[in-house]
This record gives structure tokens, sequence and C-alpha cells, in this order.
């Protein structure tokens, strides 16, 4: 299952940087950072891209038919978000809170496939986690854009918040937690769940008060550093789980010997 999921998380996200890639290509040729992206720079053409997407979606469909009928419907139903995020910087300055609805999908789909439902007690506090740090660390990256992003004419939350940006980001942090906190406690989780939570409390925290939201550069390894951050969060639910069935196994063998 972590195969197929590894696997339709990489076919899915690059299509979305495909389509991205595609509905943004006169922009891209504007700003800096991403006037050599093939597809901008004239390297690869849309033709091409579109074949390129297709075999991604192909791809990624013959992955999510792997699943139960369930998680079928619920991965076709986020075909959406993937698509219609490349066009919200256009007519929002909140395309990052879409782009958090479409990459966390898997909090749903993950659930789903090895259950065959959603506890949505569950499901929807760690979903809306995962918009709240897509929010955090995309926001980040707005940042480096945001100059070209003014001339080009396309929004983002960095402009929305500019120099309140960290308190916006603190608050983001604060529902996250409170999130991952609720999400642990109806799902039962254990010590090592809550003390990667609380490792991912103080990484953000340093993330957010040492930001200089004026240098690229910084900006750029605060966010290249919420991989680790993703990492915390997902041993922490491994050796949870670990702990939960080593505790149900001791539980079980003393109600043997009574």
């Amino acid at each position: 299952m972590l195969t197929l999921f590894g696997t339709g998380a990489l076919l899915m996200r690059g299509a979305g940087c495909t389509i991205n890639d595609m509905w943004d290509k006169d922009f891209d040729k504007k700003v800096t950072r991403t006037a050599s992206r093939p597809i901008a720079s004239g390297e690869i053409s849309q033709l091409q891209a579109l074949a390129f997407l297709g075999v991604q979606l192909t791809s990624a469909l013959a992955v999510l038919l792997c699943l139960n009928y369930y998680s079928i419907a619920l991965g076709a139903a986020s075909l959406s978000l993937v698509v219609s995020y490349p066009l919200m910087k256009r007519i929002t300055y909140w395309p990052q809170l879409v782009l958090g609805l479409a990459f966390n999908w898997g909090a749903l789909l993950g659930w789903s496939a090895v259950i065959g439902s959603c506890d949505w007690s569950i499901c929807l506090p760690l979903y809306f986690s995962g918009v709240m740090w897509t929010l955090i660390y995309d926001t980040i990256y707005a940042h480096q854009d945001k100059a070209d992003d003014v001339l080009v004419g396309v929004k983002s939350t960095a402009l929305r918040f500019q120099e309140h940006t960290k308190p916006w980001l603190s608050g983001f942090t604060g529902a996250l937690l409170a999130g991952l906190v609720l999400t642990g406690v109806n799902a039962q989780q254990t010590l090592p769940y809550y003390g990667a939570v609380s490792l991912v409390a103080l990484h953000l925290t340093h993330q957010i008060y040492t930001l200089d939201i004026n240098k690229p550069e910084d900006c750029w390894k605060k966010f290249v550093s919420n991989r680790n951050l993703g990492l915390l969060l997902f041993l922490g639910i491994v050796f949870g789980n670990l702990w939960k069935s080593r505790n149900d196994i001791v539980l079980n063998n003393g109600r043997k010997e009574e």
C-alpha cells in the first residue's frame, strides 16, 4: 500500500505540476526563477506537455484502480482540485488554500484504501492539519516570487499577508497542532505520536521565528525543511501504532493469564 501511494503521489503531484506549467507558461517567462522551466523556455511544446500529462494521469488511474471502489470514487473526486489550482492565483489571494485541499487528499484516501471507508472523526482533522501545513510552507515559498508576481498580476497569500506573514503563519501552526492532537485523541494514538507532534511544534516555531520573508534564499531553505517535518510526523504515526499494538498484545496476554 505504501508503494501504491508513493507512486500515486508522485504521479498526481507531477500531473499537478505539469498542468500548472501549462497554464502558467506566459507568466513563468516573466519570472526570473521560473523562466527556465521546460514549457516556458520552449524546450517542450504544449502538445508534448499534454501528451506527458496523459501518461501521468493514465498511470495514476492504473494505481487508483488497485484500490477499493470507495477509494476509487474518492480519488477521482480530487481531480477537480488538481486541475483548478493553477487558475486560483488569477482570481484569489488564497491559491495556497486550494493547493492544500488538493495536496492533502491522501489523508482521506489513505484511510479509505485500508479500511474501505473514512472515519471522519480522524480523517477530517488530519486533512485540516495538512491544509494548514500547506498554507504555511507554500506561503513561505511564495515570498520568493512576490516582486515578480506583482509585475505579472499573480496573486498569493504572500502578497495578501505581506509584513503580517508571521502572525498568520503562527495562527496556521496553532490550528495545525490542534488538528493533530484531535486526530491523535480520536485515533487513540500513543506517546511516540504526541512526541512527534511536539517536535513538529518546535520545528515550526523555529522556522517561523527565524524566517526572513525578504530573502528568497532563506524562504527556499525554510520551505525545503518541511520535508523533515513530514518525516517526523510519519515516524510518529508509525511508532505510535507499534506502541499501541504492543500495549494491546500485553493487555491480551494479561487477560489470558487471568
